[in-house]
């Protein structure tokens, strides 16, 4: 089975020689702008990589994979609008290079050609595939309003369940959805379409709790950046809801108090609650439960191990990065 560098180099190879018109140049510029702007592809690839660990790699695939980075792309777009951050990707987002009514629409049309690029698909498989897509697209909207709803919620009223089916919803579908799409298009047993669904389900969740891991107690050198990015804006992350349900009582009302601190005084000593009340040690040990929950999933399929190896090497990577 071929490796994800070499699937990604497929994929980009026939990913830039998308066309899109040229008038009017404030709507294409801002499309142009977010898609050159690129992220790591991990979605679109792993639809490949779902296709290919059972079969020949097909045209509809990329058809997929590209409807998919373009709807990647346009929930970034909104999320971005939505959140009023500033930067995507150590750039400034779109709407605040253009504006957040041509932000809209730059989102909008991404939407709709990614449907494009679906409509493409010609095997026999397609209404499913349309289906999976949608199912996803419902789910990350889904998450994406209970991460609006539980911003507005006190800490206390937030439990660490509903905050973890926030995340497979918000982040952790679009994964597991991109390598079922693959699977249905490379002709994979129903089973084992949905052990690769589940594989990536558990992997997105995986990543995001070291991903918020890394943003607390990584280390600069390695990832380039300050910790505690999200313990500036209080953001409700997997540390944080899980910090809380960890806490002693006097440690719960400092917590508390230290939310309302100025920005200069909160990032150190949230820090060194956090180590307190051991939340680092806990999200190490439920990244390695997720992550062995996904394996499990990869080892149930009745596919050749050889063909698994490059999403076995990926997991290890992806759960193990140090930035």
């Amino acid at each position: 089975m071929p490796s994800f560098e070499l699937l990604l180099a497929e994929f980009e190879n026939q990913f830039k020689d998308r066309l899109f018109p040229s008038t009017p140049a404030n709507l294409y510029n801002a499309i142009a702008y977010v898609l050159d702007n690129r992220g790591k592809r991990i979605r679109p690839v792993l639809c490949l990589m779902g296709n290919v660990l059972t079969g020949p790699l097909q045209l509809d695939a990329f058809q997929a994979a590209n409807a998919i980075e373009l709807y990647h792309n346009f929930a970034l777009v909104h999320d971005d609008v939505i959140d009023r951050t500033p930067l995507r990707r150590g750039k400034p987002a779109v709407h605040i290079r253009y504006n957040t009514p041509t932000a809209i629409l730059t989102g909008d049309t991404i939407l709709l050609y990614a449907y494009e690029y679906l409509n493409r698909i010609q095997g026999r498989y397609k209404h499913k595939v349309m289906q999976t897509f949608n199912e996803a697209a419902r789910a990350v909207c889904e998450g994406q309003q209970m991460d609006l709803d539980m911003e507005t919620l006190p800490l206390q009223s937030i439990a660490y369940q509903d905050y973890l089916q926030m995340i497979t919803l918000k982040t952790a579908v679009l994964v597991a959805a991109s390598l079922q799409i693959g699977a249905i298009i490379g002709g994979a047993f129903t089973d084992d379409q949905e052990h690769l669904y589940a594989f990536g389900k558990y992997l997105g969740t995986a990543f995001q709790v070291q991903d918020d891991y890394l943003d607390a107690f990584g280390d600069f050198r390695k990832t380039g950046k300050q910790p505690g990015d999200d313990i500036i804006t209080n953001k409700k992350t997997f540390l944080l809801v899980k910090a809380y349900e960890l806490c002693n009582n006097a440690q719960k009302s400092l917590l508390q108090e230290l939310l309302a601190l100025p920005i200069a005084d909160k990032i150190p000593a949230v820090l060194q609650l956090y180590k307190d009340c051991k939340v680092g040690d806990w999200a190490l040990k439920e990244k390695d439960r997720l992550q062995h929950l996904a394996l499990q999933h990869l080892e149930s399929m009745s596919v050749p191990a050889v063909n698994k190896r490059p999403l076995l090497e990926l997991a290890t990577l992806l759960l193990n990065r140090q930035y």
